[in-house]
């Protein structure tokens, strides 16, 4: 095993290109439908295990600079929250290709989870004693929250996690141990967006009405809970730093302005979803929100440049 979590370019080409090889025609809802995004989400698993990574050797600033984030207790805490609850909707699941998908996507959040682990253990970054995570009593809900949550967050990792690589926040070594995490969220996200027009399709007609109130109850939730964050309070009420984005963007993001961080974000989104089969559907809503913001916003270029 090497000391990322990617043992060679196969592997690599593995986690991030795929093709279906089914039909050519695949109609959103059916049986080929489900066959595609299931497969996809198994077949470029890649079955690292976190206990023999080798983090590497950190320069005295960037242990600092790693060690300062005030992130790191939401980030271990939501990947335990996840875990329990895909696992949990796993278990009602009664198709056993798409109980197997979503076991999978489970088993990887709680991974995500044991990597964060390490990572702290290995720096000695401090973090709050961890909640318990009780199982959810609507398990579909616990999913379906799950699921929208990854696609907002996703969508600005990508884009952050890149300006930090390009800035230098984080070292290359750093980067390359930590990429391929990055690179399964949004595979989750990617077989999330599939499962939710699967789902409406073949649910029955008279449940769609309260399946669409339950998704708006959950993206209200979301953005309570982003406001919350965004002034230091994380989802269960406990006060943390919020002055985060405004202490270190500048330095994570090299300087970029909001329109260019969300423009690198449209752009890490489109690249780290490129190589799946484009008869997949694509997560929309939180790009196409990215892009109408973009609208209304000046210009990015810079002074001295060429319009």
């Amino acid at each position: 095993m090497s000391d990322t979590l990617i043992e060679d370019v196969a592997d690599d080409r593995t986690l991030r290109h795929w093709t279906f090889t089914g039909a050519a025609r695949v109609k959103f809802g059916s049986e080929a439908h489900k066959q595609m995004f299931c497969r996809m989400l198994l077949e470029t698993h890649n079955p690292y295990k976190p206990a023999v990574l080798e983090w590497p050797t950190l320069e005295p600033d960037a242990l600092e600079r790693l060690c300062s984030l005030p992130i790191w207790d939401i980030a271990v805490q939501t990947e335990g929250r996840a875990s329990i609850n895909v696992h949990t909707y796993a278990a009602q699941v009664s198709d056993p290709l798409l109980r197997e998908a979503i076991r999978m996507d489970g088993d990887e959040e709680a991974r995500h989870k044991r990597v964060l682990s390490k990572l702290i253990a290995a720096y000695g970054i401090e973090i709050a004693p961890e909640p318990a995570y009780p199982a959810p009593r609507d398990p579909e809900w616990a999913w379906m929250r799950t699921g929208y949550s990854e696609c907002i967050d996703s969508f600005f990792a990508f884009g952050l996690f890149r300006s930090a690589q390009q800035s230098g926040y984080f070292p290359e070594s750093l980067v390359e141990t930590f990429e391929p995490v990055i690179q399964e969220e949004a595979r989750h996200i990617l077989f999330f967006a599939n499962w939710v027009a699967w789902h409406r399709r073949t649910m029955p007609l008279w449940r769609r009405p309260w399946h669409a109130l339950r998704v708006l109850a959950i993206w209200a939730v979301l953005i309570w809970e982003r406001v919350a964050i965004a002034k230091g309070i994380d989802a269960n009420g406990v006060v943390h730093d919020s002055n985060f984005l405004p202490a270190n963007s500048s330095v994570i993001g090299e300087a970029l302005n909001a329109r260019e961080m969300i423009e690198l974000c449209l752009a890490e989104n489109e690249r780290r979803m490129s190589g799946y089969d484009a008869r997949l559907l694509r997560p929309k809503l939180v790009p196409a929100l990215a892009r109408l913001a973009l609208r209304f916003m000046k210009s990015s270029r810079r002074p001295g440049t060429p319009p």
